[in-house]
């Protein structure tokens, strides 16, 4: 066998993988070997970092998938149990991009976003976008609260182009997957960072809507200063659906430090007395608003939601 090359996958489709290596980028199949024991989740994504044999031909075959930094994973219940979708691999981060108006931002879904990064262990920017419709002081008002409990947020306006070298700061050199409702203005602010970028990856994004029982494209984007991005539509339906609900504490982080203080091990901090919790919300040092999330999420849909414009 010839020896091995390094490389990194960036789109996949119809069971082809373009992996791009130091001497290009190569279309190959994967190993059937790869594939046994895979049969209740994906065994590749975009992001996998793998080692390939070229052929004489030109394409090549992925022979070794190395072992995953971070996956952003979707569990989707099926007949037969869950199946687990690899969604990306090797994230540096997650970005999420929400809009100040047009259309109104949902705060509940981004705290929901918010825990499925702490969940899967995958560091959070928050970017708000449109500053320019509501002016920044409104906008700090509506998610200063997130930059209180220590998320990083960038506030930009893609058609004043405000914000825009933060953010591309913030993308170089690192891996980054970007999720966010609808109409936010996502494009618009990937193409303030790298014209045309925006628009390669609302296509690929509509093909994975129109596709998602049939053919999907998966793809990661190169910076031209480097580092990658990645469209992430499928963040939208990721439920936690392997979280118990006593877990669900340690996802917020203004929560998890205050529940050792609770007086009950079990506390669920809804009515207990001696709860650290509701203390702290009561006193002002935690939002009520992030509370309710909490227990819109522990008590309200059982954990098993799926996130949707409320």
């Amino acid at each position: 066998m010839t020896d091995l090359i390094s490389g990194r996958v960036v789109r996949l489709q119809s069971g082809f993988y373009t992996v791009q290596t130091a001497q290009g980028r190569i279309i190959c199949h994967l190993r059937g070997r790869l594939k046994k024991g895979h049969a209740d989740g994906d065994f590749i994504t975009v992001g996998d970092r793998v080692q390939v044999q070229v052929h004489p031909e030109g394409d090549g075959s992925i022979e070794h998938i190395e072992e995953r930094e971070t996956a952003l994973v979707r569990l989707a219940p099926t007949a037969r149990g869950v199946y687990r979708q690899l969604l990306a691999a090797n994230l540096d981060q997650v970005v999420l991009v929400f809009a100040c108006a047009n259309p109104v931002p949902h705060l509940r879904m981004l705290d929901r976003f918010l825990v499925v990064c702490e969940k899967q262990g995958i560091p959070p920017v928050i970017v708000v976008n449109k500053v320019d419709l509501v002016g920044k002081h409104a906008a700090v008002e509506m998610f200063g609260e997130y930059e209180r409990i220590g998320y990083p947020v960038i506030y930009t306006s893609a058609t004043e182009h405000k914000g825009v070298r933060k953010l591309h700061e913030r993308l170089v050199g690192r891996c980054s997957g970007l999720a966010g409702p609808s109409g936010v203005g996502k494009s618009s602010l990937l193409n303030a960072v790298q014209p045309e970028l925006g628009l390669a990856v609302r296509e690929v994004s509509e093909a994975f809507n129109k596709g998602r029982h049939t053919t999907t494209v998966r793809e990661m984007y190169a910076l031209n200063d480097g580092g990658f991005v990645v469209d992430l539509p499928g963040l939208r339906q990721l439920s936690l659906w392997d979280t118990e609900p006593e877990e669900l504490d340690g996802y917020f982080p203004e929560l998890r430090d205050l529940v050792q203080y609770c007086q009950f091990n079990d506390c669920t901090h809804l009515d207990e007395p001696g709860c650290a919790v509701q203390r702290a919300v009561e006193e002002g040092r935690v939002s009520e608003a992030r509370f309710e999330s909490y227990l819109r999420m522990r008590f309200g849909d059982s954990l098993q939601f799926e996130v949707a414009d409320e």
